[in-house]
């Protein structure tokens, strides 16, 4: 076993030399069934002449094909192809000098029926020595050396191309001892002698009976409750959990030992794709210009990406944040488009700047993700929230129905709804200002912006957001911190919530507030210890979780309505139009000209006031203005 475990890969003069040994096997096996196995009939026929045209032939071909430069021990279809290109090219050699010694002599130096048989004998001596020789390489690697017993989820077409990477990865230390199925029609059988098992009431038996360590889970489209039963039956029984990537992100459409990655936590808060109509949104920002504020944000830079793969004729990208401007433009740049793309660092509650770039571009559609977001950090600065989400927004509405923009589609937050702080309420006001200048153009029954606002929850792996920090504190050692044991939020990716506002672009027609459907909410307690023990950490022994607390402002409980509030479906099942309490424009702009007078006193209390009285469900919690409730 040592020697196999010291061998390498072999000297190419001696895989060429077995190649030869073998084309002059298949030379006398061709001469013998010619010639009814009578030796001494063969060599009346120039037997070794024979012999040393069909090895200098394939010498020469084995040579110019280089069909000696695979490892053997990874023998494929493309060395199989090369072999069979090896073997023909030394039958027309060989009949090339057939007809030359013919046309001097007059006969053949060699029968071409036994050329025939020696182009195809030793094209099946030469491959599948090779496969008998990959197939030994396995056996000793699977059945003789150490090896962790691993099972994979799914014994379709991708379960099949799992057990193959891990069986031809010479340096992997795993073999696939089971696959676990939920099609009952494949129970019972098996891959290449590994049997299939029942997911459900052979999960547990199988797991001991073969001690299996690792699950790699090779189903694409696994919807989110499976993988989710899945991987907390692992994690009860301390078994790590893998999955491979999509079949699109195979590298030259294979699959390698080194693509299957462990399973985050992102991948167990989705939910299915929804699917947009995006033959509409194509057909609407067509060839236009359009303005992305927050364009450096996590939301405002994939409004980016995919607002540029329907081929504006201009995108405009706005931040303050200047380094990840750079960021996001380097990377738009990169790809292969023809849309102009222009980056300004400026902060959108400069009017005249604002102004000065909407009269050069002339933006037929605006997409509002600029604001301050943070709860804590809007609770200790309360004039900042307004100035940004309040007073921001009115200028760039302002600005759009002045310009004639079609569309202005603002990106809210479900901290709006019933807010508990400063940072909600704000957004509520915003969201209030838009409509009711939206509805005061309607009744003028005069063209105008349509405005539009969206509204969502978390996303994951956002700038903050709760993820990213539990992977950090993770990677720190611990411990996670957690504001409160039942503390919910809900969660959805970053491309499904800009995909919802690139809809909500198109389908609404002005006024409208759009809300999501995302799915239940998810314990923020248990989704930390779900991400210790994916990181094959214990909780207690290796990472604490630590409760710190609700902070400023801080909701224990989402909502995406407030008691007030209706919904009216919409032409998706996943999207819901809020009805809300309709305002004045007069009214919420009497309350504006206020703020302006407010913020230069720099008077907080009586800027909170004035926001609790445009928005009484507005009460804070473990706030310094609960006193004002």
């Amino acid at each position: 076993m040592d020697i196999i475990n010291r061998l390498r890969i072999l000297p190419r003069w001696i895989i060429i030399a077995i190649d030869l040994s073998i084309i002059s096997a298949s030379t006398f096996i061709g001469f013998m069934l010619r010639f009814n196995f009578t030796m001494s009939e063969a060599r009346s026929f120039n037997f070794f002449y024979g012999l040393a045209v069909c090895v200098g032939c394939g010498l020469v071909s084995t040579l110019i094909t280089k069909s000696y430069a695979g490892i053997v021990r990874y023998t494929g279809i493309e060395d199989g192809i090369r072999i069979l290109y090896t073997s023909f090219l030394s039958l027309v050699l060989s009949a090339l000098i057939n007809l030359v010694f013919y046309y001097n002599f007059e006969k053949n130096v060699i029968p071409y029926s036994v050329l025939l048989i020696v182009f195809l004998a030793s094209f099946v001596f030469l491959f599948y020595y090779r496969l008998l020789v990959k197939s030994f390489f396995g056996f000793y690697r699977n059945e003789l050396g150490a090896k962790t017993n691993v099972a994979v989820f799914g014994a379709g077409q991708a379960g099949i191309m799992t057990k193959q990477a891990i069986d031809q990865d010479h340096q992997s230390t795993l073999k696939v001892a089971a696959f676990f199925e939920d099609d009952q029609a494949k129970i019972g059988k098996e891959i290449t002698g590994t049997k299939i098992y029942d997911a459900t009431t052979d999960f547990e038996k199988i797991i001991r009976q073969f001690n299996i360590h690792e699950l790699i889970i090779s189903i694409e489209n696994l919807s989110f409750e499976r993988k989710n039963e899945m991987v907390d039956a692992c994690l009860k029984y301390g078994i790590k959990i893998r999955a491979i990537p999509p079949v699109r992100q195979w590298v030259r459409g294979e699959l390698s030992l080194k693509q299957i990655k462990d399973i985050r936590i992102e991948d167990l808060l989705g939910r299915p794709t929804i699917q947009l109509e995006n033959n509409l949104i194509k057909e609407f920002f067509f060839g236009k210009c359009l303005i992305v504020t927050g364009a450096a944000g996590s939301i405002g830079s994939e409004i980016s990406r995919q607002l540029l793969s329907y081929h504006p004729s201009h995108l405009v990208l706005i931040d303050q944040a200047e380094s990840a401007l750079y960021d996001i433009e380097r990377e738009l740049r990169k790809r292969e488009t023809d849309v102009e793309i222009s980056v300004y660092v400026a902060d959108i509650c400069n009017k005249e700047r604002m102004a000065n770039i909407f009269r050069e571009l002339k933006p037929r559609a605006l997409f509002h993700a600029a604001a301050y977001k943070h709860v804590p950090l809007m609770e200790s600065n309360p004039v900042e929230a307004v100035i940004c989400n309040v007073m921001g927004t009115k200028i760039l509405a302002d600005l759009s129905i002045e310009h004639g923009l079609e569309k202005f589609v603002m990106i809210s937050t479900d901290k709006a709804v019933n807010p508990t702080s400063i940072m909600g309420c704000s957004k509520r006001i915003a969201e209030i200002y838009v409509q009711s200048l939206n509805n005061h153009k309607e009744l003028l029954e005069v063209p105008h912006t349509a405005f539009v606002t969206t509204r969502f929850g978390n996303v994951l792996g956002s700038n903050g957001s709760v993820v990213p920090i539990f992977k950090k504190q993770i990677e720190n050692g611990g411990p996670l911190t957690v504001t409160h044991p039942e503390i919910t939020r809900y969660f959805m990716t970053i491309p499904e919530a800009c995909s919802l506002v690139l809809e909500a672009g198109i389908m609404g027609r002005g006024g409208e507030i759009f809300i999501f459907d995302m799915g239940s909410p998810v314990k923020i307690y248990d989704l930390a210890k779900k991400m210790i023990l994916l990181s094959g950490l214990e909780i207690g022994k290796d990472i604490e979780i630590v409760f710190t607390g609700l902070r400023e402002g801080e909701k224990l409980f989402e909502e995406l309505l407030s008691k007030k509030e209706d919904t009216i479906p919409t032409h998706h099942s996943k999207i819901l139009k809020a009805k809300v309490a309709q305002h004045a424009l007069g009214d919420i702009n009497n309350y504006i000209d206020l703020f302006d007078e407010l913020i230069n006193d720099r008077n907080e209390l009586k800027l909170v006031a004035l926001m609790k009285e445009i928005v009484p469900e507005y009460k804070s919690n473990i706030s310094r203005f609960e006193v004002l409730d």
